[in-house]
């Protein structure tokens, strides 16, 4: 099927932008000779770029796309404008740079959340002692053996992929492989390959914890990132929705993903995951706590904001490095390891945004999981986060309709 010509433009446009930045094209699995004319050809001009995205982005009401397929190239081309001014020097305040990136706006976190969450804490750990070094030897009891990490990831993975499949049918020849890397500024990465088919890295500069592989598998594969990638490509992409085929780096593409991730496994296994992990854990004869790690992970969810409030301290009150670092080990209660990993990410010029998407995008995905007045709509409207574009902007509408109920 023919993509439709300013589908094809944005295609052209969001290719071009991996030659200024290796790696802002997380995905691509359109047509391949679209992919090698953007690589020979002369490299671009960010302020060209810049210029095209807001072009094709007046053109967007004359050209007959269906509305939520207009929505979708709008909010993204305001993105990419974003991103070619920024690359061509431009100074923009943080906080636009966030709001023209994903669509949210965001504002510092609250620092009685952050107390309150330091006493649930407390309180299922237990002991004596500053919380910290609690914290940090309860950490440290629950590292994974790296000798054992393959295991544990490849039992997770059947469980959950089980689970997704049951629920949320996927193609019968789909797969992930996962592989071990070192020296990356994040935890773990997919690497949609087209076809249905993942690569999933796994850092190991970082120890792995019992309490949070179940979430980064979840995350990752299944019901995450591999999930939505297979049923969009099953569903839009096959529909004719080319624009699908493309995944960009700090658009609000990112923002729904990482939200509907980091959601995943609160949304195929639900309250219980804790002794769910127990049990399969207990099968490769890991001993695992899972209804403690359950407890301590809903007390520390109120410290969501504190790795973008780093960000804002950083980029937007222009506070130096050293006082960043202190303030993560402080609220998030890390070690300087740690809080150096995420500052690593943090100063990034590709990935100094991205925090914000899993802030808000959990934020606004889960409120609107949340609305739900049954456990069968919330496992639709889940199955929408799947299958549809939606954008922040279409939850924003949703959230704010009277319900059925109302």
């Amino acid at each position: 099927m023919e993509a439709h010509p300013l589908v094809t433009e944005y295609l052209r446009l969001g290719l071009a932008f991996d030659r200024l930045e290796e790696g802002f094209v997380d995905a691509y699995t359109g047509d391949p000779r679209l992919r090698r004319e953007m690589e020979n050809a002369p490299a671009p001009l960010p302020r060209d770029l810049a210029r095209r995205a807001a072009d094709l982005r007046a053109a967007l009401p004359d050209a007959g796309l269906a509305p939520e397929r207009t929505e979708f190239l709008d909010v993204h081309l305001r993105a990419l404008e974003c991103s070619g001014r920024k690359f061509a020097g431009e100074d923009i305040g943080f906080v636009d740079e966030v709001r023209a990136y994903f669509d949210v706006d965001i504002a510092p976190g609250d620092i009685e959340d952050y107390r309150e969450a330091h006493r649930q804490m407390d309180e299922v750990l237990g002991g004596d002692g500053p919380l910290a070094e609690r914290v940090a030897a309860h950490r440290k009891a629950d590292e994974i053996p790296p000798e054992r990490l393959r295991v544990c990831v490849e039992a997770f993975s059947g469980a959950l992929r089980e689970l997704v499949r049951e629920r949320y049918p996927l193609p019968d020849h789909e797969h992930v492989t996962y592989e071990v890397v070192g020296d990356k500024p994040w935890s773990g990465f997919n690497y949609y390959l087209g076809n249905y088919r993942s690569t999933v890295a796994i850092n190991s500069d970082l120890k792995q914890h019992m309490a949070n592989l179940p979430h980064l598998i979840a995350h990752e594969s299944y019901p995450g990132h591999h999930t939505e990638h297979c049923r969009k490509e099953a569903g839009l992409v096959a529909d004719g929705q080319a624009e699908q085929t493309l995944f960009l780096v700090n658009t609000p593409q990112c923002l729904m993903a990482e939200g509907l991730a980091d959601l995943a496994l609160r949304s195929i296994v639900g309250p219980g995951w804790g002794k769910w992990a127990q049990e399969i854990y207990a099968d490769l004869g890991l001993r695992f706590d899972g209804d403690r790690a359950e407890r301590l992970s809903t007390a520390s969810a109120k410290l969501l904001a504190v790795r973008q409030d780093a960000a804002l301290l950083l980029h937007d009150r222009r506070r130096d490095e050293t006082e960043v670092a202190e303030f993560l080990q402080r609220w998030n209660l890390v070690t300087p390891e740690r809080a150096r990993q995420s500052l690593r990410f943090l100063s990034s010029p590709l990935w100094r945004a991205y925090i914000s998407t899993y802030v808000e995008g959990y934020r606004l995905l889960g409120g609107w999981l949340d609305r739900a007045v049954d456990a069968d709509d919330r496992a639709d409207r889940f199955r929408r986060l799947l299958d549809e574009p939606l954008t922040p902007g279409a939850l924003r509408r949703d959230a704010n309709a009277p319900s059925v109920t109302e």
